[in-house]
């Protein structure tokens, strides 16, 4: 099982961020949020007994920024999911974190000392302008700067996160980014493109013509030439927007594309659990309140066997190894090849797909469309499933 820690907290949101947040001017994380992420890991405890459960496998703390959190608090999360929940010996313990926080006096020995394995560092870029036109709070020496203290603090898996198609970002500068993160020898580096939620600040700034993204030869370009640079720097892709070193693949991330269990805990957090998906209130008063009353999972939606289908299809595909064909056959009851063996063959024959008989995987052309490509071989796969569901005979 996957456990996520959601903490829903910043200094200062930026514009283009849609995860669920709130601004602390002054850093200090709410004593509530503390003690009823406590009670909530409490009661979970108690309703999924040890033995209904795998053991954790993993524990991300993400955000928000989750290094605004003391290590006394971080330790005692741990502490407390330790004394409830069987944990492996060698679960992965990540905490997601910005290099402005990251940089108080003593936070990052403490933080290993207590139990963090795993940093995930929000660098974004290494220009500084365009650090200043996202709104982040640090600079490009800063971000060096934390990757030397997290080393001298016993850090060996140290992951640090990108963003390209910046607006007015060049080919060249995006590439020059990838190159000085590299070179501060990262063992994981996430390379996600800019995407513009519809509410916010970013998406008012695109109506009103002020930001001017690059275009879609620029944007292939970046993909394919920034891939390029990260697998001859050592850096396998093994997801659309993960690189790493081997040994270093991010565990709790390929447990999501891999369908496993997770069980979220904080406000607005999801679970998928046990064939259920549910979401916490999205409120951190609202969802306090909850656990103080006792109310775990709320509204939870029972997923069906087409829409786990269909979502392990979308996911698998999302990585470097593809979907096996005996994954389908098991869930789907049917062989790929035959419900959609013309439309694949099709992708084949354009180099956005390969395929073997054991698997199916998109080529780096194919994820820079996977959204188009996922969206048409799911309206063949349904229509397939419609096609072998025996029609109703009129009514006695």
């Amino acid at each position: 099982m996957l456990l996520y820690i959601h903490v829903p907290f910043c200094r200062r949101r930026c514009g283009y961020c849609a995860f669920h947040s709130q601004a602390l001017p002054d850093g200090r994380v709410p004593e509530l949020y503390l003690a009823s992420l406590l009670e909530e890991i409490r009661s979970w405890s108690e309703r999924l007994p040890e033995a209904s459960c795998d053991p954790v496998e993993s524990i991300f703390f993400g955000g928000g920024t989750p290094s605004l959190l003391e290590a006394r608090q971080v330790g005692t999360v741990l502490e407390a999911i330790a004394g409830r929940f069987a944990v492996a010996t060698d679960c992965e313990c990540t905490l997601e974190g910005n290099p402005d926080s990251l940089a108080r006096p003593g936070l990052l020995a403490d933080l290993r000392a207590c139990g963090i394995s795993r940093l995930s560092m929000g660098v974004q870029s290494m220009d500084n302008r365009e650090l200043a036109m996202l709104g982040r709070l640090h600079t490009a020496s800063q971000c060096r700067e934390v990757v030397a203290l997290a080393r001298r603090a016993g850090f060996e898996n140290l992951s640090l996160d990108l963003m390209w198609c910046l607006p007015g970002q060049t080919v060249q500068g995006w590439l020059a980014t990838l190159a000085q993160a590299c070179d501060l020898g990262p063992e994981h580096l996430s390379a996600y493109a800019l995407s513009i939620e519809e509410g916010t600040p970013f998406d008012a700034r695109r109506r009103a013509g002020e930001l001017a993204l690059p275009g879609e030869e620029d944007a292939e370009a970046m993909f394919l030439e920034g891939r390029a640079l990260l697998e001859d720097r050592g850096y396998a892709q093994y997801e659309i927007s993960n690189y790493a070193r081997a040994g270093f693949r991010c565990r709790h991330n390929l447990g999501y594309w891999l369908g496993a269990d997770y069980l979220g805990l904080g406000p607005s957090a999801v679970s998928t659990l046990n064939g259920r998906r549910w979401t916490d209130p999205p409120d951190l008063e609202r969802w306090a309140q909850s656990i103080a009353a006792g109310r775990l999972a709320e509204d939870p939606e029972a997923i069906p066997p087409a829409t786990r289908l269909l979502e392990t299809v979308m996911l698998r595909l999302r990585t470097a190894d593809g979907l096996p064909l005996a994954v389908y056959e098991a869930l789907a009851g049917r062989s790929l090849p035959e419900d959609a063996g013309a439309f694949l063959r099709e992708l084949c024959r354009q180099g956005l797909l390969v395929m073997d008989t054991e698997r199916i995987a998109l080529t780096p052309r194919g994820m820079l469309v996977s959204s188009a490509v996922t969206s048409e071989l799911f309206l063949r796969l349904e229509r397939a499933a419609l096609a072998r569901t025996p029609a109703k005979g009129p009514r006695q």
